[in-house]
């Protein structure tokens, strides 16, 4: 599951024959802000951003809400906003706000009643009207150790959670350890190249049980370089046609060019 954070990275995401994608909350805070995913970005930013992604696609799309944004209260609103901007999932988890990139350092989670209480206020909203997937994430491994954040999911999963996700285990056999003592429930890893948890191939994951592979920042990364390098060559007296790019008809089309003129040409001809 490669991330998005805008319209454009989502319809190329399912262009490129994904089943579905997730805004996340790193991305859309670097591209929308450059800023640091340290939840300086608000609800309403999010869900401005999810609603332009949502548009764009036909394949689900997983929404990154934080820590909900704010108390039990906060969050039922929160996922029936998000529910209503079309999104097919949305994600809550357990750190104290402002949260952090799961993969840096300096992170804390809340108690394990507060936590539960996100989770069954989310799963409350999902039941009365939102019709949304709730996916649960705990960040207590890195605070308080694997057992507890096993604990914690396991606890989200009694309270109604569709999708468990423990984040950041440091090895082949911490993940082994997550997804044996959560079988049978729908379980994502997050693969951030240069983070925390091995990046192990999409067959041994799903061996181990795991149904998703978030891929939060490989797209962003690679098209920050790509942007990087084509500055750097422009800078240097190369001339713009001379970067490898895609072509200005590919361009068009992505964005929908042929698709409205001919709807346009539909009405050119009638009379007035």
């Amino acid at each position: 599951m490669p991330c998005c954070w805008d319209a454009l990275s989502a319809r190329l995401i399912e262009r490129a024959g994904f089943p579905l994608t997730f805004m996340s909350g790193f991305a859309v805070a670097a591209a929308r802000l450059a800023l640091p995913d340290t939840q300086l970005i608000s609800y309403a930013e999010m869900l401005d951003s999810g609603r332009a992604i949502c548009g764009a696609v036909g394949i689900p799309v997983i929404g990154d809400a934080d820590t909900g944004y704010g108390n039990a209260v906060n969050v039922k609103r929160t996922i029936h906003g998000y529910a209503e901007a079309g999104f097919a999932a949305v994600m809550i988890e357990d750190q104290v706000a402002p949260k952090r990139c799961g993969h840096t350092r300096g992170k804390d989670v809340v108690p394990r009643g507060e936590a539960l209480r996100r989770i069954r206020a989310a799963v409350d909203a999902r039941d009365e009207g939102a019709g949304i997937l709730i996916l649960a994430r705990t960040d207590a491994a890195a605070v308080h150790g694997l057992d507890e954040a096993i604990a914690r999911a396991q606890a989200f999963r009694d309270a109604g959670a569709d999708i468990l996700f423990v984040e950041a285990p440091r090895s082949e056999a911490e993940l082994e350890a997550v997804a044996r003592a959560l079988a049978g429930s729908v379980l994502m890893v997050n693969l951030v190249e240069g983070g925390d948890t091995p990046l192990l191939a999409p067959e041994r994951l799903a061996a181990l049980g795991f149904r998703i592979a978030a891929h939060p920042l490989t797209l962003l990364a690679v098209t920050v370089k790509a942007a990087q390098d084509a500055l750097a060559g422009m800078r240097d007296g190369a001339h713009p046609g001379e970067v490898e790019r895609v072509s200005f008809e590919a361009l068009r089309e992505l964005v929908g060019f042929p698709a409205y003129d001919a709807e346009a040409r539909r009405y050119a001809t009638r009379d007035d």
